[in-house]
């Protein structure tokens, strides 16, 4: 008896995705990550091949993008890359969920990646998209399980010499290692390496963010690594990957805010109580910076802690004082000198000779301890 072929009218154009993806993985991957992986999903159920330029050019990508993505998603071992003698990567195979150990709480950040020339198609492989099996064998366990945890992604590791070589030979590597000196205006250390390949390599950042990261910073007045990447590591937390991202949470606060923050001798992007603090300043009492600043001086001047409270005191009692200009400032002050009890009298001489403030510094900050 001859073969058969078993088909169906009702056939759907469609690619599954499995739901350990979204629950697993999903949360942790960023866009290009994300988006990668589905379209690899999608070569693979139509059968159709692929290349590491070809998806460079459909996302607007750089080709050592694709590179990351793809090694992200092998170091959370849900593909594998075959490589040919030159360690050009000619086919992936994408993995069955079935099969593969459980993921941790979240994926594991990108490992640094190399430009790879692709000059023919690679092909895409395996059972990635299938439906968990109703009863899944037990994975077996990994002989050196990765540490995937959050804090882990965060953590700048021990970068060797010949990784920081590998790092420093690719091309495109080398163009923004000498923009970062162009910006900073230094000959890079074996540190200051380190903390650029930690950015690409662990927070996976494009060459595009890390060149605008670094250019912000710079800008605004901080050319330590140390500063840098932390900046970087808040974009990150926040799931910046695109210089407009980054962009448009930078200026999510106008300059004035940044202003009494530098006033308050307080440095890098303002917290959410730090802003409500200010919002309240300017926008419910309706004071201008020049009020403002006058506080944060008086601020500096009594206390190096608890500043934002201390100055909160201060144009708290100037608001319900009615005080609309440093005028009326000067009125309360002359005020609270004519209306002051007299103290014991005491021994005048050139060392004590100088103008009191209008508040008692000491009591109003045994108060704000208090509270």
């Amino acid at each position: 008896m001859s073969c058969f072929t078993i088909y169906q009218d009702n056939h759907t154009d469609s690619t599954v995705i499995s739901n350990r993806f979204i629950d697993e993985y999903m949360k942790a991957a960023n866009d290009a990550q994300l988006k990668i992986y589905l379209y690899l999903l999608r070569m693979m159920s139509a059968s159709r091949a692929t290349s590491i330029s070809d998806i460079a050019d459909i996302f607007n990508y750089t080709e050592k993008d694709v590179m990351r993505a793809l090694k992200y998603w092998e170091k959370n071992q849900l593909l594998t890359l075959d490589l040919d003698e030159h360690k050009n990567v000619i086919g992936i195979h994408l993995k069955d969920f079935s099969a593969s150990a459980p993921a941790a709480s979240t994926p594991a950040a990108a490992p640094l990646a190399s430009v790879v020339p692709i000059s023919s198609k690679l092909a895409v492989s395996g059972q990635a998209s299938a439906a968990p099996r109703e009863v899944p064998e037990p994975a077996p366990e990994p002989e050196e399980p990765a540490d995937t945890s959050l804090d882990n992604i965060y953590v700048k590791p021990n970068y060797t010499l010949d990784e920081l070589k590998a790092f420093k030979s690719d091309e495109a590597t080398a163009r923004l290692l000498f923009v970062a000196e162009q910006y900073l205006r230094k000959t890079l250390s074996a540190n200051d390496v380190r903390t650029i390949l930690f950015i690409s390599d662990r927070l996976a950042f494009s060459e595009d963010l890390i060149d605008y990261l670094i250019q912000y910073c710079v800008d605004h007045g901080k050319k330590d690594l140390r500063y840098i990447e932390k900046v970087a590591i808040s974009w990150a937390q926040q799931g910046v990957t695109t210089p407009g991202q980054a962009a448009g949470m930078a200026g999510k606060y106008d300059r004035s805010v940044y202003e009494i923050m530098k006033a308050l001798g307080k440095n890098g992007t303002p917290t959410k109580t730090e802003v409500s603090y200010i919002t309240r300043w300017t926008k419910e009492y309706g004071f201008g910076t020049d009020i403002v600043f006058a506080a944060c001086e008086r601020t500096v001047l009594a206390t190096d802690r608890h500043r934002f409270e201390y100055a909160d005191r201060i144009l708290a009692s100037w608001h319900k004082s009615g005080v609309h200009s440093i005028n009326d400032i000067q009125s309360l002050d002359e005020h609270y000198h004519r209306t002051k009890p007299a103290k014991a009298a005491a021994v005048t001489n050139k060392f004590n000779q100088f103008t009191q403030n209008s508040y008692d510094f000491d009591a109003l900050e045994q108060e704000l301890i208090s509270n």
